[in-house]
C-alpha cells in the first residue's frame, strides 16, 4: 500500500529547509514510492487544510535556496488565533490528517515545533520531527541545519565591522541571534576574533567589559569588537527575568498563568534594546565613540552553505526510512556523521544552553576573550 505522508516547515525560516524537503521528498518518493503533500505556511496551513503536491518536479532545484518552498509560520496548535480568537486546534489538525487520509506527518522545525509535534502525537498522529535552527538549541542532536550558514554569515559581518572599528577608532557592537542560547553568538565571536562575547546564559556587568576596553586603549588598541547575543542581559535585568520565569512556573490555574505570562513577555519586552543602551553605556565608561549594528533576519535568510545542505539531506533521508520503518513520535537527531531517532519527550520544551565547561567557552577564555 502506498504511504500518504504530509511535511510542513514550521518557526522561523532557516536555511537548509527546502534541502531538507528534498532529502526526505525524494527518499521517500524513489526509494519508498511514498506520495507526498505539503501544506503551506507550517501547522496554520495544516488547522486550514492548505495543501500541494510535492512530486519529483515540485523538489527539483531546490536543494539551493533559501528560505521554504512551502511557507511557514509561528502557530501553537493548542492556542492559534482565528478570526481574532484563540483556538485550541488540535481537534481540527487530526480530522484534516485523517480527510488527506495521512499515514504520517513529518515537521521541520525547532524548539517550538517539537512541542507542537508532541502535542500532535499525543492526539494519535505518526509524526517525525526534522530538526531546524540557527540558534542551535535543540537538545538531543549534534546539530540542526540552519545554523552553519548563519554562523558562517556572522563571522563575515563581525569581520568586516572588525575593519570599521580599528579604523574609526570605536567600540562597535554586532548583535547576533540567540534568545535563550548564545551559541551563534560565541561561534561567530570566537571565529571573528571578537574582544568581547556576551551569551544569554552569562549575566554581562558593564564595569568589566569597560575595564576591558580601557585596558586594551592603555596598550595602544583603541578599538574593540563586542559581539552580543540578543538576549545576553546584565545582571540586573538577569535577575529580573529570572524572577519573572519563577514566578510563572510557579503559577496554578488558567487566569494565573496568562497573568504570569504576560508579565514574562513584559519583562522580555523591556529589555529589547539592551544593545543599544550597552553602547550607550560603554561609550561613557570608556570615552570611546560606540556604533551598534544589529544583524538581525539577514543571518536566517540566503543559500544554505555545504554543511547545512549535507545535513538536512542526510536527515530527511533518514526521516524518510523513518517512516517507511514505522518509528514515530521521534525527532530525526544527528549522530556523528549519521543520525538516530530521539521520541519527542526528550527534545519538547527543553533548550541546549552553552554550558560553563563547554570547549568553545573554555577556549575563550584561554584566548582572554571577555565574556562580560
Amino acid at each position: 500500500m502506498t504511504l500518504r505522508v504530509g511535511i510542513l516547515t514550521a518557526g522561523g525560516d532557516s536555511p537548509g529547509l527546502n534541502a531538507a524537503i528534498r532529502g526526505f521528498g525524494k527518499s521517500a518518493i524513489n526509494d519508498h514510492g511514498m506520495q507526498l503533500i505539503g501544506f503551506r505556511d507550517g501547522l496554520r496551513g495544516l488547522a486550514e487544510n492548505h495543501t500541494m503536491p510535492l512530486t519529483t518536479d515540485a523538489l527539483a532545484n531546490i536543494l539551493t535556496l533559501g528560505g521554504t518552498m512551502l511557507g511557514t509560520s509561528r502557530d501553537k496548535v493548542h492556542r492559534m488565533v482565528v478570526d481574532g480568537v484563540e483556538k485550541d486546534m488540535v481537534p481540527t489538525i487530526v480530522k484534516n490528517y485523517e480527510k488527506n487520509k495521512l499515514d504520517a506527518l513529518v515537521c521541520l522545525g525547532g524548539g517550538g515545533t517539537a512541542k507542537n509535534a508532541l502535542r500532535l502525537a499525543k492526539a494519535g498522529l505518526n509524526v517525525i520531527l526534522l530538526p531546524k535552527t540557527i540558534d542551535n538549541d535543540i537538545v538531543e542532536t549534534d546539530a540542526s541545519f540552519g545554523f552553519a550558514t548563519a554562523l558562517e554569515i556572522a563571522t563575515e559581518a563581525l569581520d568586516r565591522l572588525h575593519s570599521t572599528a580599528h579604523s574609526h577608532h570605536r567600540i562597535v557592537l554586532a548583535e547576533v541571534m540567540g534568545h535563550r542560547a548564545g551559541w551563534l553568538a560565541l561561534g561567530a565571536g570566537i571565529a571573528a576574533g571578537a574582544d568581547v562575547i556576551l551569551l544569554p546564559e552569562q549575566p554581562y556587568s558593564v564595569a568589566r567589559i569597560a575595564d576591558t576596553i580601557t585596558a586594551r586603549s592603555s596598550h595602544g588598541r583603541n578599538f574593540s569588537v563586542v559581539a552580543v547575543a540578543e538576549g545576553a542581559r546584565d545582571e540586573h535585568d538577569s535577575a529580573e527575568l529570572a524572577a519573572a520565569m519563577k514566578l510563572l512556573e510557579g503559577a496554578r490555574g488558567e487566569s494565573t498563568v496568562a497573568a504570569a505570562r504576560r508579565h514574562r513577555d513584559n519583562v522580555e519586552l523591556s529589555h529589547r534594546e539592551n544593545t543599544v543602551r550597552l553602547a550607550r553605556e560603554l561609550e561613557a565608561a570608556t570615552g570611546l565613540e560606540s556604533r551598534v549594528s544589529i544583524l538581525g533576519y539577514v543571518q536566517r535568510g540566503g543559500i544554505p552553505c555545504a554543511a547545512d545542505r549535507l545535513l538536512a539531506t542526510t536527515l530527511g533521508s533518514a526521516g524518510a526510512q523513518l517512516v517507511a520503518a514505522g518509528r514515530f513520535g521521534v525527532m530525526v537527531a544527528a549522530r556523528g556523521q549519521g543520525s538516530t531517532p530521539v521520541p519527542l519527550e526528550k527534545v519538547a520544551g527543553r533548550t541546549r544552553l552553552v554550558s560553563d565547561d563547554h570547549p568553545w567557552l573554555t577556549a575563550a577564555k584561554k584566548i582572554g576573550t571577555c565574556l562580560g
